[in-house]
């Protein structure tokens, strides 16, 4: 079984594909974000979407969106898109 504090995340393609377009200060913000957000993720109760999201989870950078899911069993956040507040909804799931 997973240690409780030990949660990591990892990128699909079309995410690495997100991350790449924006800044490198954005991107970083973003990174630095999920490291974070991994590191207390025990403490954190993750922001559900709705509609064709449903099942994916939110978490907020400034303008930013980062949508993920959650594996609890291999405490795990899988990053599938990272848009600005706007596109991110606009976009369809994958």
């Amino acid at each position: 079984m997973a240690d409780l504090n030990n949660w990591q995340f990892e990128i699909t393609e079309t995410g690495k594909t997100d991350l790449e377009r924006l800044d490198d200060v954005t991107r970083q913000r973003v990174l630095e974000k999920l490291e974070w957000f991994t590191e207390n993720f025990q403490n954190i109760t993750p922001l559900p979407l709705g509609g064709s999201w449903r099942g994916f989870f939110k978490l907020r950078v400034g303008d930013w969106r980062v949508v993920y899911k959650v594996d609890h069993d291999a405490h795990q956040v899988t990053v599938h898109v990272v848009d600005n507040r706007d596109g991110v909804y606009k976009r369809k799931r994958q």
